[in-house]
């Protein structure tokens, strides 16, 4: 309930499709995904590219297009599979986790809050200026959205054991919240499909093969007509 309990990043979606005898430079579909998302005017994303290895600490790297959006991430590969090609985009939630030293810290500064205040005030009155503090802290976390404090809702999710603790146990779901979360999870997979299709058009091939995971089912990987391998069709 608190938010000590372990939890690891949980993949929502995975797209992955395919085209045969196809090249291309990953760099260049990805500046296009850039230049989509440019186009789009799509709000809030921090887009990097990263390298992952293949599996152990020689095996060969590839480069991914990573966009994140708070707690959302969007990692987009490219890459040739011996004569083949492939397009993919996993859309990841990780989740906050306040971990104890969290609490640890923010207790060690609350203490040294205390400990200054007594060089003003008498031992009794410092507490209860600082327990007072404290109330207020809490009372702004609590209504940061609702006291016009955007940016500093902002701030306080990037700042190390207090952005976790503050979105853990202070941050308020909102419907707008949800909503544009499911706004992301539809648009930025859709805008990665149709670059995909577009960029492998003009090179006069086509995707034929598309899956997408389907976890509530309990499949690693199911096409969106229940199982069937589509064509797709320009």
């Amino acid at each position: 309930m608190l938010g000590f309990k372990p939890k690891t990043d949980e993949v929502l979606n995975h797209w992955i499709a395919f085209v045969d005898n196809f090249a291309l430079p990953p760099q260049e579909f990805y500046a296009s995904v850039e230049q989509g998302l440019a186009a789009s005017t799509i709000p809030g994303l921090k887009v990097s590219r990263f390298s992952f290895r293949e599996g152990g600490l020689l095996s060969d790297k590839r480069i991914y297009l990573r966009m994140i959006r708070e707690r959302l991430a969007f990692d987009i590969c490219a890459a040739p599979f011996g004569t083949h090609f492939f397009f993919s985009c996993r859309t990841v939630y990780s989740p906050a986790i306040v971990r104890f030293w969290h609490i640890l810290l923010v207790i060690f500064l609350f203490g040294i809050v205390g400990f200054l205040l007594q060089t003003f005030l008498a031992p009794y009155y410092a507490a209860i200026a600082t327990f007072g503090l404290m109330l207020a802290v809490i009372q702004i976390f609590r209504n940061t959205i609702a006291m016009g404090l955007a940016d500093l809702d902002t701030t306080l999710l990037k700042i190390p054991a207090i952005g976790p603790i503050y979105e853990r146990w202070f941050r308020k779901e909102t419907y707008y919240r949800q909503d544009t979360r499911l706004v992301y999870l539809e648009v930025v997979p859709k805008l990665i499909k149709d670059l995909a299709e577009e960029v492998t058009a003009s090179k006069g091939v086509k995707l034929v093969r598309q899956y997408e995971r389907a976890p509530i089912l309990g499949e690693l990987y199911k096409s969106p007509q229940q199982g069937a391998t589509p064509v797709l069709t320009k």
